[in-house]
């Protein structure tokens, strides 16, 4: 038996079912740091297996290049993100695509962030599954996620799934509605309301418990282990 599946074992042996964690998952879909953390979110939500309630917020990282400055980072044009994906593969030993940003880069990360929304009418389980197929899209096929065709390739791609009850018709005129776009700004205020400027970032909340917000890139026995979960 892993040491995992035993870590899973004392885990639901000594947290009662109504000990409910609330996660809400701030990030988007051109974040390199997020792609990097998906593993760790997995894991994680393994390891609270049955004690976990997850929603994904839109960050809107990059509304346009006209309008972004990473001062940390220090990037302003599409070339200079290159660099930036390159070391975070480096770091964490997660592949990515970062000629993307000399070949084809996005303008925004708009676009995708409003597919997830889209997707999300249909359900939640379509909206995370189309945050997975976007982030796979661009990290590591290099496929400029800020384009319409390439958002439409992705929810047909959707519709094949056969776990997912998805509607492609309905995805396309989601698009041209403005239900979806009103999700999203009320993503985009509430990651302004509490000033969130790196993804991804956790917040988690639990009954007779303060609010915990995580901020970067943590494993997620860190995670765990600062949460005390």
């Amino acid at each position: 038996m892993s040491s995992e599946t035993i870590q899973l074992n004392k885990i639901k042996q000594s947290k009662p079912q109504a000990d409910l964690v609330e996660v809400t998952y701030y990030t988007d879909p051109l974040c390199c740091w997020s792609w990097a953390f998906e593993q760790e979110w997995q894991r994680l939500k393994l390891l609270l297996n049955g004690r976990m309630k997850w929603r994904y917020c839109m960050g809107g990282l990059l509304p346009a290049w006209e309008h972004f400055q990473d001062i940390e980072n220090i990037v302003s044009r599409p070339v200079q993100m290159g660099p930036v994906w390159m070391h975070v593969a480096a770091v964490t030993g997660v592949p990515i695509q970062h000629t993307l940003w000399v070949t084809d880069p996005p303008a925004s990360s708009y676009p995708a962030c409003y597919a997830v929304k889209c997707a999300e009418l249909q359900s939640d389980v379509a909206g995370e599954r189309c945050l997975s197929l976007l982030r796979r899209a661009c990290m590591l096929e290099g496929k400029n996620i800020a384009k319409e065709t390439v958002l439409l390739e992705i929810a047909a791609e959707l519709e094949k799934d056969a776990a997912i009850d998805f509607n492609l018709p309905q995805f396309k005129a989601d698009m041209k509605s403005s239900t979806a776009l009103e999700l999203l700004r009320k993503d985009l205020d509430e990651v302004a309301s509490l000033r969130i400027h790196r993804f991804p970032t956790l917040v988690i909340k639990r009954v007779q418990h303060p609010s915990l917000l995580i901020k970067g890139f943590h494993s997620a026995a860190a995670i765990m282990e600062i949460a005390e979960l």
